[in-house]
């Protein structure tokens, strides 16, 4: 199984513990990522763009598309975030032809054009649908027995569902919580895990922003959570970053870690906690390696 890797803005920045924990777990689990047809890939605007400016957003996306395309490899990214932006402009460009052709006309420039046979796809789904749970299990040599995770798909991999492909995929709708008993651990369900987690209002409202951060952590370690586990690097940055003061405003002592959705992976096939880098999140993971019997 070999991948054009789109790994998005986030993992090659603010958190690159999740690009770390992905190219490791992928090479256990046979999932070949190429990185070299996407050098030079732009940012998807990530929901913020195509509000101002729909076209330059579209075009950009469209040029991700035609790098995979001209590859000839599925296009694979680890970011929700990205995940829901492409979805919904490559949505757009296969409904429109005179729509696409405009935006080809620009690609043009570079020598590039989408044909529009790109579908990209979150890691999540790739490790549902392509490896399959079966295969997983066959890998997982330290069962997460005991470890009670809760799910937080957050908001741009969940909605809107017909552009993300859930009539096609009804296991996409539940895929984390798969995935999680796959590799042993116990789901712990709670109302705010398909809700925004506050990151795309930071930077104009904080307070409501670190308010749903208190929200969702508190609802799930009251639920029994040992930690929370994402498939998207944004809900990380926040839910991570931002529960410190979380806590404070709540008045209320959080620490419930949240975890890479390929960490959680990572650390039941036996991957070193130190390879996936683990110490670098801001709550600690400490207790969650003690309570599975890693290695620090």
């Amino acid at each position: 199984m070999k991948y054009a890797f789109y790994p998005g803005c986030v993992s090659r920045g603010a958190c690159p513990e999740l690009f770390s924990a992905t190219v490791e777990v992928c090479d256990r689990l046979g999932i070949e990522l190429d990185y070299e047809p996407m050098r030079g890939a732009s940012c998807t605007g990530a929901g913020v763009l195509q509000e101002k400016n729909q076209f330059l957003a579209d075009t950009l996306n469209a040029r991700t598309f035609a790098m995979a395309e001209k590859a000839n490899l599925p296009l694979l990214t680890i970011c929700s975030t990205c995940q829901g932006v492409m979805s919904q402009a490559n949505e757009r460009l296969k409904s429109d032809t005179s729509y696409m052709d405009q935006i080809n006309d620009v690609l043009s420039e570079e020598g590039l054009e989408y044909k529009g046979t790109a579908d990209p796809r979150h890691l999540l789904w790739v490790l549902l649908e392509d490896v399959g749970i079966d295969t997983i299990k066959s890998k997982v040599i330290n069962p997460l027995s005991g470890f009670k995770a809760a799910p937080f798909y957050g908001c741009y991999i969940v909605r809107p569902s017909a552009t993300l492909g859930f009539d096609e995929n009804p296991d996409r709708q539940n895929a984390l919580e798969q995935l999680i008993e796959a590799v042993g651990a116990e789901v712990i369900d709670f109302p705010g895990k398909t809700l925004c987690c506050g990151f795309p209002i930071l930077t104009i409202n904080e307070t409501n922003s670190v308010r749903m951060v208190g929200k969702h952590t508190i609802d799930a370690k009251r639920g029994g959570a040992d930690a929370m586990v994402t498939p998207c690097p944004l809900c990380h940055l926040n839910l991570d970053g931002y529960q410190p003061k979380a806590s404070s405003m709540r008045r209320e002592f959080i620490d419930l870690p949240i975890l890479h959705l390929p960490q959680m992976i990572g650390l039941a096939i036996g991957i070193d906690p130190k390879i996936m880098r683990l110490n670098k999140h801001i709550i600690s993971t400490q207790k969650i390696i003690s309570k599975i019997a890693l290695s620090p």
